[in-house]
């Protein structure tokens, strides 16, 4: 086989593994380290153990690990969980959820309005969408069941809202776009806010619409009618205003320049634990458990950073990007087309995969053909980030059902999620539409903050 034979091989080995259940950060390590050692072998025969082990790739992969431990950019990651894990087990989101219910009371499916504000709110503070979906649906999920919602739609809101966290910032999944494209995090971030905000707008005016017209599936709850607009305002005062200025003081701080992702996050951080002290919820047992998951969470994180730049230099050396990158130029797309290809295949990808191995492993393909085609890099950036929702909500891998259903367990069918998230889904798709349409959703704010962008 030739070389480029070869780095076709190792990904679809790769797809195979991860389908099969194997870790994915160990998995693109074995990989690279073994397809590695054939791609740097210098030939001849091995006359001592010591032989063995001269090969290039071992440096490449310690290399790998040193780079991703000395990146700045990255040490943000380690701060926004430990701010969301501190967030989470505060139960301020349970203040939070039952403050927007008296607050949106009045409008149609009330509980879901408020389900997805709460989800938007409590994701974009800790960017962990496991985390989001799980406490939803211990949270909401049964608190609608007893307001007789029905379960797909109860479960479509849940699994939909929690995974706006990757999108909206300050996201995780930003900060590691950053890494790998080589971009402005501050330009990615400024560039999401419009893209998230409309996403989360569209989603709850689908909600109010459908139940609008459909009253059964989402009846009004029994409220209190003695609770008076002054106790509302107090509960929002002291539930939704607190973690909402946290959140907009790490975002600021980051788009106006006053500090780096870094240390804002290190500012939100800080910030999760005076909520909590202020709260009252604070106690030794929970910062042990956010420090541990943290630090859990992290160590996935930099792993998977180190296998997958291990891999992507051996695929690379191999003659996989040059293979793809050739075909696709072969094609004489224009660059509207080239646009809607990939974001095809992101799509399709979603199927199998989750957003960190379409990220990590496939997106750097197509990221050095954005300037043959003229494409703008953030524009393209808000695009795959809209796109990588749907690796959460498109069955047979749709991640948030998995979650929702692994902690309401017999309480709904597997099918019923499905079905719950597709309008979900197809939102996502025609928020791409527009996107697309108005590029200005995505490029204005950055360029007004930063000015225009020079590649």
């Amino acid at each position: 086989m030739t070389n480029p034979e070869v780095a076709i091989l190792m990904l679809g080995l790769f797809i195979v593994l991860v389908l099969l259940g194997f870790p994915i950060a160990f998995t693109l390590i074995a990989m690279g380290v073994g397809f590695g050692y054939y791609a740097y072998h210098q030939g001849g025969s091995i006359q001592e153990i010591s032989d063995a082990f001269n090969n290039q790739i071992f440096y490449l992969l310690n290399q790998n690990t040193y780079s991703v431990m000395e990146n700045d950019t990255l040490v943000a990651i380690p701060l926004f969980l430990f701010m969301g894990y501190v967030v989470e087990r505060a139960n301020i989101v349970n203040r939070l959820f039952s403050s927007l219910q008296l607050a949106a009371r009045n409008l149609p499916g009330s509980m879901a309005i408020a389900a997805l504000i709460t989800c938007a709110v409590f994701s974009t503070a800790s960017g962990i969408v496991g985390a989001v979906v799980t406490l939803m649906g211990l949270l909401a999920f049964p608190a609608m069941a007893k307001a007789s919602y029905r379960k797909d739609f109860s479960a479509g809101v849940i699994c939909a809202g929690g995974t706006l966290g990757i999108l909206i910032p300050p996201s995780i999944m930003l900060i590691v776009y950053s890494a790998i494209a080589e971009l402005s995090p501050l330009r990615l971030y400024a560039a999401a806010v419009f893209p998230g905000l409309l996403l989360a707008g569209l989603y709850i005016v689908y909600v109010i619409i459908r139940v609008y017209f459909n009253p059964h599936i989402a009846p009004r709850p029994n409220y209190d009618d003695n609770v008076t607009r002054g106790e509302i305002y107090l509960q929002l005062l002291t539930s939704f205003v607190p973690l909402t200025v946290l959140i907009m003081l790490v975002l600021g701080s980051i788009l106006g320049g006053l500090a780096t992702p870094a240390e804002a996050a290190a500012m939100g951080a800080l910030g999760g634990l005076v909520l909590a002290v202020a709260y009252r919820s604070l106690t030794w047992e929970k910062v042990k458990e956010s420090v541990f998951l943290t630090a859990k969470a992290t160590a996935m994180v930099c792993w998977m950073f180190v296998g997958s730049w291990t891999f992507a230099s051996v695929f690379s050396y191999l003659g996989g990007h040059d293979v793809i990158e050739h075909w696709i130029l072969a094609l004489n797309l224009q660059p509207w087309q080239f646009l809607i290809m990939v974001q095809l295949i992101i799509f399709l990808l979603g199927w199998p995969l989750e957003w960190s191995e379409i990220l990590i492993i496939f997106v750097p393909i197509f990221l050095p053909m954005l300037d043959t085609f003229g494409v703008n890099p953030y524009f393209f950036a808000m695009l795959v980030a809209l796109n990588l929702q749907t690796s959460f909500l498109t069955p047979p891998m749709a991640m948030s059902a998995y979650y929702l259903k692994g902690v309401l367990k017999k309480e709904i069918e597997l099918m019923e999620i499905f079905k719950g998230i597709m309008p979900y889904l197809a939102i996502v798709i025609f928020s791409m539409f527009l996107m697309y349409m108005f590029p200005e959703l995505a490029l204005w704010f950055p360029d007004y903050l930063f000015g225009p962008y020079v590649p």
